[in-house]
Parts: structure tokens; C-alpha cells; sequence
């Protein structure tokens, strides 16, 4: 599956601050991100100045783009870690990633894995003392409120609390691929993943997970 990146069109959905973005701008390819933090592109645009590469960044809600940043196809369409939870319906996402790629386009997805972020509870900071916690359902399909990742930096005399919470959505492995193929994507690739940074850290329980297709 491993393909050449330079020359490619990428299009980097809900890719943040552009760290992914640069770097695959870096390796050759004509990368997009598209994201609605205006924080995050002003950090892209000087993190892609620094490193000496192209990027463009629209900033959007993924699913309102307009039929101009349609109409340009790309080879790949790259998403990656703890963006599906912000969707109450993967349908749409995936049939914007349908429609964003060329005939014989990629999608390549990598998200935290269920298993982690449904149905297990973990605590301690070292191997050692690591716990793990059956505490969750698996085929929950609640809602969960929980405060805007950036709720930490904020001041709180300047935010409105209801401005710094979110609700999230976590899918089963099988809601998300059934969406994937829904949408009229060959799935090629479906790999469960381990902790990456440690061999001893969560051992035997899958942290990640990377699904490919193509159109």
C-alpha cells in the first residue's frame, strides 16, 4: 500500500494546527487543511513558513464547503486522531470524503481506537501503576458532554462556560467502517494498533486504529 507522496493532492480534514500537514508538505506534496480555528491556521501559516513549504488552509466547517473547494479532486483525503467523536452522524463526513477524492483516490483515517475510548477506563502515569477499568458500554450511542479541549487555556471571565463544552459521539469499530463503505469507499486496509510509544504501556489493549479505502 505504501505509494510515493510527492506530486500528490491531499486535502488534510479537521487537521488542526497543521502539524501533519506541513510535514507531508515537506515530503513533496500539495497539501490543504481544512479546519474551523482561525488560532489553528495562524499556527500552520507560521509553522509552514518556518519549515520553508506551501500549505493552504481554508477555514470551515468540513461539512459546509463551498461547490469551489469541491470541484478540485484529490488523491488523498488524510484524517487523523480524535476527530470522529465530534460527528452525530458519520454519514455525511464520509460522503465528503467521497466526493473530495479522484477515481481512485485514498482515504486514510487514523482515530483513537473504541475499545480505549468506550469501554475503558485507565489511570496512573507509569506502567507500573497502570489500572485498567472495565467501566463503560461498548454499544452506548449516547451523547457525553465534556469541555472544549482548549477549555484549560481559557479565562474564564472572558469565555461563557456553555461556549467551552462540547458534546461528544463515540463509535463502535463496526459503526465507523459500515459508514466508510457506506459511503462508496473500498476498504483495503483495517489495522488495530497497540501504545506506539511504549512496548510494556497498555499492553494488550488497542489504542488506535488506521483504516484505508479507495474509491
Amino acid at each position: 500500500m505504501e505509494q510515493p507522496i510527492a506530486g500528490k493532492r491531499i486535502v488534510n480534514l479537521l487537521g488542526s494546527n497543521g502539524m501533519k500537514a506541513v510535514a507531508l508538505a515537506h515530503m513533496g506534496a500539495i497539501v490543504t487543511v481544512v479546519d474551523f480555528s482561525s488560532g489553528n491556521e495562524r499556527y500552520a501559516a507560521e509553522l509552514a513558513d518556518r519549515a520553508g513549504v506551501a500549505l493552504s488552509y481554508l477555514v470551515a466547517d468540513v461539512l459546509k464547503l463551498s461547490p469551489h473547494e469541491l470541484s478540485a479532486p484529490y488523491d488523498i483525503v488524510y484524517m487523523e486522531m480524535g476527530i470522529l467523536h465530534y460527528f452525530t452522524d458519520l454519514n455525511p463526513l464520509f460522503g465528503l470524503v467521497h466526493r473530495l477524492l479522484n477515481e481512485g483516490g485514498m482515504m486514510i483515517l487514523q482515530d483513537f481506537h473504541p475499545v480505549s475510548t468506550k469501554l475503558i477506563t485507565s489511570r496512573g502515569t507509569t506502567a507500573a501503576i497502570r489500572k485498567h477499568k472495565v467501566t463503560g458500554d461498548y454499544f452506548a450511542a449516547t451523547l457525553t458532554e465534556t469541555k472544549v479541549s482548549h477549555a484549560k487555556y481559557s479565562d474564564s471571565a472572558l469565555n461563557d462556560e456553555a461556549d467551552r463544552k462540547v458534546y461528544l459521539r463515540h463509535w463502535t469499530l463496526g459503526e465507523i467502517i459500515t459508514a466508510i463503505a457506506g459511503a462508496g469507499l473500498t476498504i483495503q486496509v483495517l489495522e488495530e494498533l497497540p501504545n506506539m510509544s511504549s512496548d510494556v504501556f497498555d499492553k494488550g489493549i488497542p489504542k488506535t486504529f488506521t483504516a484505508v479505502a479507495i474509491k
